[in-house]
């Protein structure tokens, strides 16, 4: 087999983490981009029980959610272009922009998220998680932040990939919600009582799946 040619369990191990990436990113990007929508058009039949006193929660504070989602919304976009080798070693100071952007759109979405917890929808249970899932967001974009400026590139992007896939966590939320919703005839339970445990289960399972892709890769791989 020709040494530029990659087995095919190779292939298949090296895509995944990219398909995940642009699904969870275009997740992300879809939900923010239907906020907006919400935010600043006429009101609607709501779109399942409970959905009414969710909109209106966000809109009694829609300064502070559209400057949350949007810097949010602007990173996510990026993330491919971060991570895609071909732009990090052809286009350097792309990259370097592009983390620069990263660092500042995240310290705002961070920030922010910290701001909003303090209108929870889910209770003292989504307040929990999105403390614990923030704090280590933030830490570890921190932590990415110092060892870029001290030209430690390698584990620079190991912390960068911990933090997004803290990050991206919001969007494996989404189907998580959609879950609970399409049971919630037989569950009876309303946004109030499982978002607190949908975000448990989202950003659970994206921090896992990330810290396997690093655990799983060399840092010169990363």
């Amino acid at each position: 087999m020709p040494s530029g040619t990659l087995a095919p369990s190779s292939a298949k191990t090296s895509t995944l983490p990219w398909v995940t990436l642009i699904i969870l990113c275009a997740i992300a990007t879809a939900a923010v981009l239907r906020r907006v929508y919400v935010l600043l058009s006429p009101p609607a039949p709501p779109r399942f029980p409970g959905a009414d006193a969710l909109d209106a929660v966000f809109a009694a504070h829609r300064t502070m959610t559209l400057t949350h989602i949007l810097p949010a919304m602007c990173l996510v976009v990026l993330l491919p272009f971060w991570f895609s080798p071909r732009v990090r070693q052809k286009h350097t100071a792309t990259h370097h922009r592009i983390t620069q952007a990263l660092f500042a759109l995240g310290a705002v979405t961070g920030i922010t998220a910290l701001l909003m917890n303090t209108h929870p929808i889910g209770g003292f249970n989504e307040v929990a998680a999105i403390l614990l899932f923030d704090t280590l967001f933030l830490f570890s974009l921190s932590r990415s932040y110092v060892l870029w400026l001290r030209g430690d590139l390698p584990l620079h992007r190991a912390w960068m990939t911990r933090a997004f896939a803290v990050l991206l966590g919001i969007a494996t939320t989404r189907p998580v919600v959609g879950v609970f919703v399409a049971t919630s005839r037989l569950t009876h339970l309303r946004p109030q009582q499982f978002f607190g445990t949908a975000f448990w289960i989202g950003f659970t399972l994206t921090y896992i799946a990330g810290e396997a892709y690093i655990r799983s890769r060399r840092l010169g791989e990363l």
